[in-house]
């Protein structure tokens, strides 16, 4: 599939528009104006004598203008003749023939004058002639006698004719002559052989000369070759033999020129025209043509070989193409070259044109005509058809060369001046009126027309106006004040408003004012944007078998306000839809493929203002039938003739035919390519080589495809002999440090030429020229052992078969294994300020093979704390490198190997240096991370905690004394807690612990709380001490000294605190 790009004829009617663009001002044909030429014949006028002659000549005016007519520069009366008439309201001739008469009368230079009250304007000279095709002298021409190997000339000579014929050659049975860089025509009509051969003798030659107005072929009576030969056996297999001349006994001889002769020539060539350089040179064997300039290149943009290089073909030719050029012919035998000098003459052409000169009374002005050449052209004047020097003088009117002035101009001024530049390669004539008038602006088009455009393209909006003295003009936007000109705008001379790309933003309604010193005129044009149409699925390459049904996509998306069309194309031509084929909105199907239906289909999605195309290519499947019957005919020692039947072709014509060979030795059941011939024979000789068993089979291929092979011929064997060539691709490379590999591509069957085919592998050290090691191989490589590490050898590998050996084998150097290399030496890690660090190493001492790289790791670190790897990888022939620091603190480790193909070798590190302020970083640092610092620090907070606890234990019990004295009261026997003097705390009498209240006399108050110490032991039953110890389970048996002492004597313990609130 393919998204077709805009045709050609897009780009020229943008380049029109262009140039439309730049013209002048037309004067609205509503004011008086002098004439102007609008359409007029070419200057050369060639005619069918079988036709009427029509000499054109159209021009406008107000009023408007009468014609007549010159013949060879005397008036030409029309009236007198009667075969002569002037079309109604034009000044075209027609001369009619009709009623008899001869067209060769009526040949000569005529020139059409249109003429009105304000001037008068002149066509070209036209020169009228009748076209020629005069026919063939009649002769006999005698066979021509030529040696073969010898070059051959077989003149055209073509009757002249207007314009001159195309010449070509065929057989006297209308068969095209083949030609090829041996054989072929010469631009002036001849046929070169450069070496003649026995089998030009098999066909006559005929020059053709096809005339364009008759549409006529004129044939000259054929040449008829009789060629003398040494070899009278006329054997087809040797034209593809790698020597045909030898051969057939033909010498060899050194290139001469044929056309043009001698060593030099010269070539005039006029500018804008195509040069044409041609070199034919005659050989044994046929010599190659090549082509040079002197002091330069050839001018790749329009330079091209035609003829099998034996012509040069430069376009468009320009001042720059002059100088010398050489054609080089070569063959084995010598060469010799043709020195071309070219010259590059111009007839005139424009720099400046005179154009239409507008002016308000009193206004000045000036007609420019400005042309070059080669040789330089003349300029000459004219007003309304009359030299300037003898029309009556205007005081107004100044003359200063290429130029004509005009001062204060009034309505009396009026005329047509005419500008004449020529040499002696041709002329041109322009017309260019001056016209006086005294205008307001005025508006020339509809007013408030309506534009569509498609988003992104390049678009117009054209306001025609005409004022005189000539407006000026500007475009507004939405009623803005700014002038739009500039940037995305431009505004032509004609007043148009060209917007580079379309944007959504630019729709909106566009004023254009033009203004004089007499008034102002105004329009507008309203600019809408559109959506372009794009084809978004496409049509896609399809293969199909005949019989089968295909379908071809193509959705589009559009503007939803414009109407959008989907039609279809076959091979670019518009496709009939018939009962096999069905089109819908997004697609086309085809019922039943047919080999007809096989082509290009394109797509074409389009609305009023823009389309899109897509192209797709069916295939349809009709492969050709294999060929058959097979024979072997003409045994030789190296050769045999092999014919078939061809298949049918399935209505697509054989194009070639390809044999197939399979020998029985090598690789038996395998079929290999042996030659392709043209579609057209059915028999051809094979050159076979030695000790090969070979059996053929035929293919048929067209341009669907290849038939089944043909069933296989009978098997015929070659002799033996010495193989001609030696294996390709010989190496030697290590697979191992100390080994180097040796190997080679084998020969194939048709290369090996005699059974037992081996090779004679031989090495030896390069840089010591020892002796050379050898072995008989029969495979395809050999390892050599015990070998220094990377060091080059000498190889030679020799084909050997039975009946003798190969040639001298070429010498290949090949290298022993690779190992790792050494470290890189000299690492060196510089930091020239605090943001960049530079690396810089040299290549290592032993780099042990080829390096291929270097690797480069580094990290960023600050004292413990270390950030992400990096890699780098750098070319072999890389020593330096610089980066960036991610920060001003951290440094770099940086570490370096050198790579072969083994792997990486030995690494060398480096650090970059501290930065000035990292000393007191580190220190700060390192000691905040230090395990044994945090360790530290969490005892320390383990123990004021413990502390903290053993305080509030304290302060809420009260210390190590009886609670009786605490209280200094006497426990009543309501006291629910005293037994025997003792006292067991209870949550009750821990309260401070749980949040009490002190009040303003320091007593605490006792909170109610429904948990108690006892809670948080491991069972209900145990009780703990006033301490906060453990003491289990108190007996109201103890006495009161008992208890005081044992509170007296245990010493508080902050394990024992832990515990009492575990």
């Amino acid at each position: 599939m393919a998204r077709q790009q805009a045709p050609p004829w897009v780009h020229a009617a943008f380049l029109l528009f262009l140039l439309s663009l730049s013209g002048a001002i037309e004067i609205p044909m509503d004011l008086t104006q002098p004439p102007t030429i609008t359409k007029q014949s070419v200057k050369d006028h060639i005619v069918d004598p079988r036709d009427n002659i029509l000499i054109e000549c159209e021009a406008k005016g107000n009023p408007a203008p009468s014609f007549h007519w010159t013949r060879n520069s005397r008036f030409f009366n029309i009236a007198k003749d009667p075969r002569v008439s002037m079309r109604r309201r034009s000044g075209t001739l027609v001369i009619d023939f009709r009623s008899g008469g001869r067209p060769e009368e009526y040949e000569g230079e005529y020139q059409c004058f249109a003429r009105n009250k304000f001037g008068t304007a002149l066509s070209n000279r036209i020169r009228l002639q009748v076209s020629k095709s005069p026919l063939w002298p009649k002769e006999n021409l005698d066979p021509v006698v030529v040696q073969e190997g010898a070059p051959l000339t077989l003149q055209c000579n073509p009757p002249p004719g207007l314009p001159s014929p195309v010449i070509f050659w065929m057989s006297s049975s209308m068969e095209p002559i083949t030609q090829d860089k041996r054989v072929s025509q010469g631009h002036n009509g001849d046929l070169y052989f450069s070496n003649v051969m026995q089998q030009d003798m098999q066909t006559d030659y005929s020059c053709n000369a096809r005339f364009h107005f008759t549409h006529t072929i004129q044939q000259k009576n054929p040449f008829t070759l009789k060629v003398l030969t040494n070899h009278p056996y006329n054997d087809s297999s040797l034209r593809n033999h790698p020597d045909m001349y030898s051969a057939r006994g033909v010498a060899e001889r050194t290139p001469s020129f044929m056309y043009p002769q001698g060593t030099s020539s010269s070539q005039m060539v006029l500018r804008g025209m195509d040069l044409l350089l041609e070199c034919i040179a005659s050989g044994v064997p046929t010599p190659d043509i090549a082509w040079y300039k002197k002091g330069g290149d050839l001018p790749s943009d329009k330079a091209k070989f035609e003829n099998f290089n034996k012509a040069l073909r430069i376009t468009n030719v320009s001042e720059e193409d002059s100088g010398e050029y050489f054609c080089l012919a070569s063959n084995k035998m010598g060469s010799i070259r043709h020195t071309i000098s070219v010259r590059v003459k111009a007839a005139p052409y424009w720099l400046d044109e005179p154009k239409n000169l507008i002016l308000a009374p009193g206004e000045d002005g000036r007609l420019v005509c400005r042309a070059n050449g080669n040789p330089k052209p003349t300029v000459q004047w004219m007003v309304n058809g009359e030299p300037l020097q003898s029309a009556p003088p205007n005081p107004n009117r100044e003359v200063a060369g290429d130029t004509i002035i005009f001062r204060d101009t009034q309505i009396s001024s009026r005329a047509v001046y005419q500008c004449n530049t020529s040499n002696e390669h041709g002329y041109l004539l322009a017309n260019a009126f001056v016209s006086v008038l005294d205008v307001p602006p005025r508006m020339l088009s509809p007013r408030n027309q309506l534009i569509r455009v498609i988003l992104y393209n390049r678009t117009r909006l054209d306001c025609p106006f005409f004022g005189s003295p000539i407006p000026t003009l500007r475009w507004f936007k939405n009623g803005q004040g700014s002038n739009l000109d500039g940037g995305n705008y431009h505004v032509y001379e004609n007043g148009s408003l060209e917007i580079k790309m379309i944007r959504k933003e630019d729709q909106g309604i566009y004023t254009c004012v033009a203004t004089n010193i007499l008034g102002k005129a105004e329009n507008q044009v309203r600019l809408e944007v559109k959506d372009p149409t794009r084809i978004f699925r496409m049509p896609e390459d399809q293969v199909a078998k005949r019989g089968t049904t295909v379908q071809l996509e193509c959705r589009v998306k559009h503007d939803p306000s414009l109407k959008l069309t989907v039609s279809w194309l076959k091979d670019d031509e518009p496709l009939y839809i018939g009962n096999r084929m069905k089109k819908e909105d997004d697609s086309l199907t085809i019922f039943g493929v047919a080999e007809r239906d096989q082509g290009s289909y394109t797509c074409v999605a389009s609305t009023e203002l823009d389309q899109d195309l897509a192209k797709a290519h069916l295939t349809v499947l009709g492969r050709p039938d294999r060929p058959r019957d097979l024979e072997l005919t003409d045994l030789a020692e190296r050769s045999v003739r092999l014919t078939w039947i061809p298949g049918d072709d399935n209505n697509s014509p054989i194009t070639d035919y390809v044999v197939q060979f399979e020998e029985d030795q090598f690789q038996p059941g395998v079929w290999h390519d042996h030659s392709k011939f043209p579609g057209s024979v059915n028999s051809a000789v094979l050159q076979l080589s030695p000790y090969v068993n070979y059996q053929f089979r035929v293919i048929a291929v067209n341009e669907v495809g290849s038939s089944h092979p043909s069933l296989p011929s009978e098997r015929y064997r070659t002799s033996g002999a010495p193989p001609e060539s030696n294996p390709g691709d010989v190496k030697g490379e290590g697979t191992r440090k100390n080994n180097m590999e040796i190997t080679w591509t084998p020969m194939n069957a048709t290369s090996a030429f005699g059974p037992n085919l081996r090779y004679i592998v031989k090495w030896r050290r390069r840089e010591t020229r020892d002796t050379w090691n050898n072995v008989t191989v029969w495979g395809s490589r050999y390892v050599v052992g015990q070998t220094p590490v990377y060091v080059p050898y000498e190889i030679r590998v020799q084909a050997e078969n039975d009946f003798g050996k190969g040639p001298e084998p070429d010498t290949v150097i090949g290298y022993s294994g690779e190992d790792l290399p050494s470290a890189p030496r000299r690492f060196r890690v510089r930091q020239p300020n605090l943001e960049t660090i530079n690396l810089e190493w040299d290549h290592p001492e032993h780099p042990n093979g080829i390096l291929t790289g270097y690797i480069l790791k580094y990290v960023a670190f600050n004292g413990t704390k270390v950030g992400k790897q990096m890699v780098e990888n750098f070319s072999p022939n890389q020593t330096k490198f610089s980066m960036q620091r991610a920060d001003p603190v951290s440094r770099y480790r940086f570490t370096l190997s050198a790579r072969t193909q083994v792997g990486s070798g030995e690494a060398v590190t480096e650090e970059s240096p501290a930065p000035p302020n990292e000393a007191y970083t580190n220190n700060h640092t390192d000691i905040a991370t230090q395990g044994w610092f945090i360790g530290l620090m969490c005892a320390i907070a383990l123990l004021v905690l413990i502390l903290l606890i053993v305080c509030f234990i304290k302060r809420s019990r009260g210390g190590k004394y009886p609670v009786r004295e605490k209280k200094d009261v006497p426990l009543g026997p309501e006291d629910p807690k005293e037994e025997d003097g003792s006292f067991d705390y209870s949550d009750e009498d821990n309260k401070p612990l749980q949040g009490s209240q002190t009040s303003l006399d320091g007593t605490i108050k006792q909170q109610e709380s429904d948990d108690s110490l006892v809670d948080y032991g491991e069972g209900g039953e145990g009780q703990f001490n006033e301490d906060g110890s453990f003491i289990g389970q108190y007996t109201v048996k103890k006495d009161k000294e008992e208890t005081e002492g044992n509170e007296s004597s245990e010493a508080t313990s902050p394990v024992n605190a832990i515990y009492s609130l575990a």
